[in-house]
């Protein structure tokens, strides 16, 4: 790591502090906190909770095998189709086989999961799904309402302790790299420690590394970064799924227009009316996302434009089946029961992150990941529809298993750095080249160039989070010379064989950092 004048270091002492520490206060933070009881655990949340998590903000659901004729055997197959070659089936089977339950989890904390008229839960179709299996709230509200549960059921938590107001800003190591606990910023910018006998990461993604993204602005890989910095084992991070249906409204971060819509059977057109998916996929509107974002890129650089059209679909029932898209809509001026919806690829999940174990465990003693800043092998090259949300409860489940009775080692005597944020101008322009450059459609010019501009910026700013999160993706998609789901390089259009990317940073610059 560079230092002088961009970086802080802070130490601490062996001393009292946390026994587990989670760093981050979405589904997987929360969820995680919940099945550890009784044993104490401290949540970090840069908001109050249920707020700024990009959980709160899922509109589709909860994919899991519920349906008497679906079984998890399909859904594995499902995700490992999908996730174009690079899907570990031993994950896509675990998650699969353990999915069912944790909805069943969730509908004990409360989690009002829409119901058939005889009392069973209604499952939507996605797409690349084979059979309707997406558990959802009130149409497009499942993100919330799942988030809504978990707060109450935490702030009745007596094994819960919740610090809000602060961000976890990097890593705290002894001389062997083992994690100790994080340093903190407050919004007022003071450091501070908080040591932990093990940390786990559930930070979310990087979609506020591009200019386009349905994630909060703060999701930039600031978790990717810090764990790298540390040592840790990252792996696939060219795999960045882009929606295809943003609503093109010009707000930062864009509104989603679920892909339950498609499910419904809404059409995409350009912008004189013409039906386009037809042309690109033999599945048309429910191709899978990859496939439907490069249509969606393609009509718009063409001049055409790109249109969700749902007025036959979903027409006058849009404002209750789905009441979060059609405000957004509503906000912008467009009514969608009779206007179409402009609409636009945007940055929203990030599939490759930290590699854990099977039970959550990084390459780092102390360290745990959960949730999207990991990368698991369950998403491959391109996720499967609601099996984000899956992947955090399953995960969660499994690393409170396996910490909630075990004997993690005292705190040791530790140090971290921390580096300085990058400006809001160069975050825009760093955020405008990776869309432009490392987007839907990449290729070797371009990503030269985004790469120049990141060390540029390392140069003028030091080791920024997010530039070393955006170098780490570019590098990656540099690397990959073929194209694989969601990863699109115009100079390599065709598939090589299958390979996963893995980086560490060596260990000798790690002690020496």
């Amino acid at each position: 790591m560079a230092d002088g004048a961009h970086v802080q270091t802070l130490t601490a002492d062996a001393h009292a502090g946390g026994d587990v520490l989670i760093v981050g206060a979405g589904l997987a933070g929360l969820f995680l906190a919940l099945q550890l009881a009784p044993r104490p655990c401290i949540v970090i949340s840069p908001a109050p909770l249920g707020q700024a998590a990009s959980s709160a903000w899922a509109q589709g659901g909860l994919a899991a095998a519920l349906h008497p004729n679906d079984s998890p055997e399909q859904h594995a197959a499902d995700t490992i189709a999908a996730g174009a070659g690079l899907v570990d089936p031993i994950i896509a089977r675990l998650i699969a086989e353990e999915g069912p339950a944790r909805v069943r989890d969730l509908i004990a904390l409360g989690v009002p999961f829409d119901r058939t008229p005889d009392g069973a839960l209604a499952l939507s179709l996605e797409a690349a799904h084979s059979h309707p299996r997406v558990a959802r709230v009130a149409g497009d509200l499942a993100g919330k309402a799942i988030m809504d549960a978990l707060v109450a059921a935490v702030n009745a938590a007596p094994h819960i302790r919740i610090i809000e107001g602060v961000r976890a800003v990097g890593l705290m190591q002894d001389d062997q790299l083992n994690v100790a606990g994080v340093i903190l910023r407050d919004s007022a910018g003071r450091l501070s420690t908080q040591m932990a006998r093990e940390t786990v990461l559930c930070t979310g993604g990087s979609g506020g590394l591009f200019q386009v993204t349905t994630n909060p602005p703060a999701a930039r890989g600031d978790a990717i970064a810090m764990a790298w910095e540390a040592g840790a084992l990252v792996a696939d991070l060219e795999f960045v799924q882009f929606h295809p249906t943003a609503i093109d409204i010009g707000r930062d971060p864009a509104p989603l227009a679920t892909e339950a819509l498609r499910g419904e059977g809404a059409i995409l057109r350009n912008r004189d009316g013409t039906r386009f998916m037809e042309a690109y996929h033999e599945l048309a509107e429910l191709a899978p996302r990859d496939e439907v974002a490069r249509a969606v890129h393609t009509e718009r650089a063409s001049g055409r434009g790109a249109f969700l059209d749902c007025r036959e679909a979903v027409g006058e029932h849009f404002p209750e089946h789905f009441p979060t898209v059609f405000a957004a809509c509503k906000s912008a001026g467009i009514d969608p029961r009779t206007d179409m919806i402009p609409i636009a690829p945007a940055a929203h999940y990030h599939m490759g992150g930290i590699v854990p174990d099977f039970w959550g465990k990084s390459s780092l003693d102390g360290l745990s990941v959960c949730g999207e800043c990991t990368s698991t092998g369950v998403h491959g090259a391109n996720r499967l529809a609601s099996n984000s949300l899956l992947e955090a409860v399953v995960f969660a489940h499994r690393i409170a298993e396996r910490l909630r009775e075990a004997d993690l080692p005292d705190i040791r005597a530790s140090r971290g750095h921390v580096p300085d944020a990058l400006p809001h101008e160069a975050l825009q322009s760093l955020r405008t080249a990776m869309s432009d450059k490392c987007g839907v459609v990449r290729d070797a010019k371009g990503l030269s160039e985004v790469a120049a501009l990141i060390d540029q910026l390392r140069d003028q700013h030091g080791p920024a989070r997010a530039v070393t999160s955006a170098g780490l993706i570019v590098k990656s998609a540099q690397a990959r010379h073929e194209s694989r789901g969601s990863h699109y390089r115009s100079d390599f259009p065709d598939a090589g064989e299958p390979r996963r990317q893995f980086l560490q940073r060596p260990f000798e610059e790690t002690v020496s950092s």
